[in-house]
This record gives structure tokens, C-alpha cells and sequence, in this order.
């Protein structure tokens, strides 16, 4: 990758690169789009596409309701509710 691919590809990343970071970064990207290329040579088609690669399943419990609504008795140590609502002063018009 030249220098000017580079410094459009920072530009657009909202990056600032140094000149002398910058021969060091285009190495990298050119390396980096090597190996991608070199993935996409390898055929993929009778692979079958997985989420994970250990095939595990976590055991999760039953979900039950430990507590009750409590909302009525919260609510009877405010002055101002309404309906189930708290009443708060208007910040926002």
C-alpha cells in the first residue's frame, strides 16, 4: 500500500499518522490485506457456519419470580404519586 492510500485511509478514520510512523503503518496494512487475501482463497462452501466452536449449550435455570410487586408499599413512603407514578418537579419545558 502506498503512502497516499494511507494517509486518505487515516484522513478518513480520523487519525493522525506522523511521517515517521507512516512507511511502519503502510507496511502493516499491506501485510494485513495480504493475509485477507490469502483467506479468501481458501474455499469455504461445503463448511457449515457456526456461532461458536465448542459445541457446549449452557444450562440455564428456570426463570421464577422470587419477589413480589412491591410498588404500593415503595410508593407509601412518597408524598407525590399519582396512578402508580411518581410525581417529579418539571425540569424541561
Amino acid at each position: 500500500m502506498d503512502k497516499k492510500t494511507t494517509l486518505k485511509i487515516a484522513d478518513l478514520a480520523k487519525i493522525e499518522i506522523s511521517n515517521n510512523e507512516l512507511e511502519e503503518i503502510a507496511s502493516n496494512l499491506t501485510k494485513i490485506l495480504k493475509l485477507v487475501d490469502e483467506m479468501n482463497t481458501i474455499s469455504t462452501d461445503n463448511i457449515e457456519p457456526m456461532a461458536h466452536p465448542l459445541n457446549f449449550t449452557q444450562r440455564l435455570r428456570k426463570d421464577e419470580v422470587l419477589e413480589n410487586n412491591q410498588r404500593n408499599e415503595f410508593q407509601k413512603n412518597c408524598k407525590y404519586t399519582d396512578d402508580g407514578y411518581y410525581i417529579v418537579p418539571k425540569i424541561i419545558d
